[in-house]
Formats: C-alpha cells, sequence, structure tokens
C-alpha cells in the first residue's frame, strides 16, 4: 500500500515498457542503477501494468475503443496508482466500486445460482456452517520425484481437502506416473547409463548444461578412450542455480545459460580438477538448414564462464574451440589442443578415440529416434494422443522444463522430442536463413 501510494506523487516516472515480468525485473534494476527514485518506479510500474492489460491482453487499438463510460474490477485496481495511470492513458475519469476486490467472485456466484438445475434449494453451506467454517492453508514441497513442486494444501475440516501447486497427479493420487511414454523421461535415463570409469589420466568433469545434453554420449565416449575418468555435473536444481548465481554477468542471458555457472561451481566444489566445457561454432550438419550453426550462447558460453568466474584459474579449465561438424580434421585439431594440457598424448591414441566417439554419437541419435518411433507406435496402437515438445536439447532439464512433460503425460498423452520427427522430412525451403541447428530441426 506504501509503494503504490508514493508512485501517486512521482515526477518522471521511468518508461518500463509493457513486456513480460522477466524482463520488467532487469528494466527495474537498470532503472535503479540509472538513479530514479522509488516514487518514479511504482508510477513506472503501474503505467506498465495498465499498457500490457489494454494493448497485449485486451489488444485494444486505441482507448477510445473502450468507449467513454469505464467501470473497473479486480484487485489490481484497489492500487490508487494503477487506477490514475489507466485514467491516464485513456483520457477518461473511470468508475471504481469499493469492492472491486470481490467483483468476480460475486459476478461467479449470481451466475451459478441463475444456471443451477432443481428445487431451487442451495448446496452450499447455510449461516451456521459458515459460521463454523474452518480453512488452513500450509505449504510444503511434494518430495515425490526430483521435481520437488511446491504444494499448497487447503484444509477445510472433517478431512477435507484441495490440494494446489502439483505439476501431476502424484501428490494427490499417491501413484508413480508411467515414463514408458515419456521421451524426455526416457531421455534423462540414457544421459544416466554413461558411468564414470576409472582412468589413468585421473579425474575430467562437464557442465551438464546447454549443448551438453545432447554432445555427452559424444565426449564421454572420446575421453574415456583416452584413460580419463569421465562424470559430469547433477541434472539442474534451485541449489545448483544458487550456487552460481553471483557470477552471473547479465539479467538478460537466457535461464539455460545462467544455470551454467552453477553448475561449473557444482564441479569446482566436488573437487573436479579439470573442467572440459569446449567452444562449438557448428554442431553436426543434420542435412535440415541452410547452416548447422549453434546459437552464439551455446557456442561460445565457455568464453563467458572464463571470464567471470574466478575459481575456473583454480583449476584447469579447457575452453577450446572444437569442430565436431567435421570428422576428418577433428582428430588433428582436437589433439593440437589437448596436447597443450595432457603432453603425454599421442596423435594415435585421439584417431581411434575420435573414430569411437563419433561411432558412440551416432548410435545415441538412433536409439533415441528408435525410441521415439516406438512410442509413437505404441500409442497410436492405443489410441492415445502423441504431443511433440517442440524445444531443444536442455529443456529435457527438470529445471528447466518446469515438469511439463509430467503435466503433459499426467493426461494419459505420449511425448516424443523434436529429434524424434525432424528426421522423417527432408530440407525444404523457407523465407528466412535457416541456419541454426535446434531451429532447423522445429
Amino acid at each position: 500500500a506504501d509503494f503504490a501510494k508514493l508512485g501517486l506523487f512521482a515526477k518522471r516516472p521511468v518508461d518500463l515498457g509493457s513486456r513480460c515480468t522477466v524482463f520488467m525485473n532487469s528494466s527495474v534494476k537498470q532503472a535503479q542503477k540509472d538513479g530514479a527514485t522509488i516514487e518514479d518506479i511504482s508510477a513506472g510500474l503501474s503505467l506498465s501494468v495498465v499498457k500490457n492489460a489494454l494493448y497485449k491482453v485486451i489488444r485494444a487499438s486505441s482507448p477510445d475503443e473502450l468507449g467513454k463510460r469505464v467501470v473497473v474490477q479486480g484487485g489490481t485496481f484497489l492500487n490508487d496508482a494503477v487506477l490514475r495511470a489507466f485514467e491516464q492513458e485513456m483520457g477518461v475519469e473511470v468508475v471504481r466500486p469499493n469492492i472491486a476486490g470481490l467483483m468476480g467472485a460475486y459476478g461467479a456466484a449470481l451466475y451459478s445460482k441463475n444456471k443451477s438445475k432443481g428445487n431451487g434449494k442451495s448446496k452450499l453451506a447455510n449461516k451456521e456452517t459458515l459460521k463454523n467454517f474452518v480453512h488452513d492453508i500450509k505449504v510444503t514441497n511434494c518430495g515425490m520425484c526430483s521435481n520437488n513442486c511446491r504444494l499448497t494444501i487447503n484444509s477445510f475440516g472433517g478431512g477435507r481437502r484441495f490440494i494446489a501447486g502439483n505439476r501431476c497427479e502424484r501428490p494427490i493420487t499417491k501413484k508413480s506416473q508411467s515414463n514408458e511414454l515419456n521421451m524426455y523421461a526416457v531421455k534423462l535415463k540414457m544421459l544416466e547409463e554413461y558411468k564414470p570409469v576409472e582412468g589413468l589420466r585421473g579425474k575430467l568433469g562437464m557442465p551438464m548444461a546447454l549443448n551438453m545434453f545432447e554432445m555427452y554420449p559424444f565426449w564421454y565416449r572420446f575421453f574415456t578412450e583416452l584413460k580419463f575418468e569421465v562424470f559430469h555435473s547433477p541434472f539442474s536444481t534451485r541449489k545448483i542455480y544458487q550456487r552460481g548465481q553471483q557470477t552471473i554477468p547479465s539479467d538478460t542471458i537466457c535461464f539455460p545459460a545462467k544455470l551454467v555457472h552453477g553448475h561449473i561451481q557444482t564441479l569446482i566444489d566436488e573437487g573436479a580438477e579439470t573442467i572440459f566445457y569446449p567452444c562449438m561454432s557448428y554442431n553436426f550438419d543434420e542435412h535440415l538448414g541452410d547452416n548447422h550453426y549453434n546459437c552464439p550462447v551455446v557456442a561460445y558460453y565457455p568464453e563467458v564462464i572464463n571470464n567471470n568466474m574466478k575459481d575456473v584459474q583454480k583449476i584447469c579449465f579447457i575452453k577450446e574451440y572444437f569442430g565436431v561438424h567435421m570428422p576428418k580434421h577433428f582428430p588433428q585439431k582436437a589433439y593440437e589442443a589437448l596436447s597443450k594440457y595432457f603432453p603425454d598424448l599421442t596423435l594415435n591414441e585421439v584417431r581411434k578415440a575420435a573414430k569411437l566417439a563419433y561411432d558412440e554419437q551416432d548410435k545415441y541419435r538412433k536409439k533415441v529416434i528408435a525410441k521415439g518411433n516406438e512410442i509413437i507406435e505404441k500409442a497410436e496402437k492405443e489410441g492415445k494422443k502423441i504431443m511433440v515438445l517442440a524445444g531443444r536439447p536442455y529443456h529435457i532439464d527438470p529445471e528447466i522444463n518446469h515438469g511439463i512433460d509430467k503435466l503433459i503425460s499426467s493426461f494419459n498423452v505420449a511425448i516424443v522430442s523434436e529429434d524424434v520427427v525432424s528426421p522423417r522430412v527432408e530440407k525444404f525451403h523457407t523465407n528466412v536463413l535457416n541456419q541454426w541447428t535446434y531451429h532447423s530441426r522445429l
């Protein structure tokens, strides 16, 4: 209430645009750095809320489209600054009833009353029951899977309760979901099959982030054959994100990239002496687009890590540039890059390891497609709907996808990923430069 009141007396409201709140947070921080007062920020936010509602949600072409006599409702309009911002944007005085925050509830009650069938007697609680009504709220974490959904448990007495915040039916039914027809779960399981093997050259850690969700089979086989004990950081959690949060240089970089900092820090904290995280301009050529680049974030984020995480200076951090898209030249280039760190490596060793790495990646890709086709075939046979979760390799990370695969599969729907169906088509014409591997699949 105090914050809203301050906005009414702002002299220079900041322009925060009308974008998503994720970007709004960054804009507010920038405004603070530029010296904006709390009053200016409060007023700026109120204006943004109004502009977002008018032009992004209602999609009015101009304020006139809403007319000259306007009544507002909803809890948001109890904020005087938002109300005033709305009046200024509309150019009219509007009516706000003193029960604005309850009007939706009254409307729902009137609607249900008018639609009720039977003898006209209400099944709602009577006055006496309402007098003894109990409502307790408890917030907890589910813990039945790695998703750790934040549950809000509403208890109404007499054993009656309502659970909200769950992304699947498990907290209610207590039954474990089957992952048989969920390609996201299958992929995670496939990656977990790559267990560390003790090696003469010591331990070599890799961050399980961004393109590593797809490239890990290649690098695992390559370095295991070179007698390293290869391991990766765990799949992302909130705790892992927070471990590297203070070293993130940009608020506007994508969340999957922000997670890399936590993965690198986790590997260092767990005693990794060598971390391999290569720069890769190109991906494998899948012949679906005009080129096969990795996006700039995926391609060059190792440079960001090297320049912003001081702890990587304490270990052997390998961020060399590799071109896996050129199998003929890869062994020689890889040998030149790695021999700077491991002088005892031989070119012959690297050649043998590279051949097995390409075989492993090919085998992994074929296994993904085969398993996906199996899911499609089984779903069609059982008459189930099939959904393609069209994302990028790192969207199988539970902290990134927020359990959307579990939510969808709880509706008895089969799930396949974009790389299962993209090989079913040949390259086709597009009206844009189609040069990014992940986008070409989509």
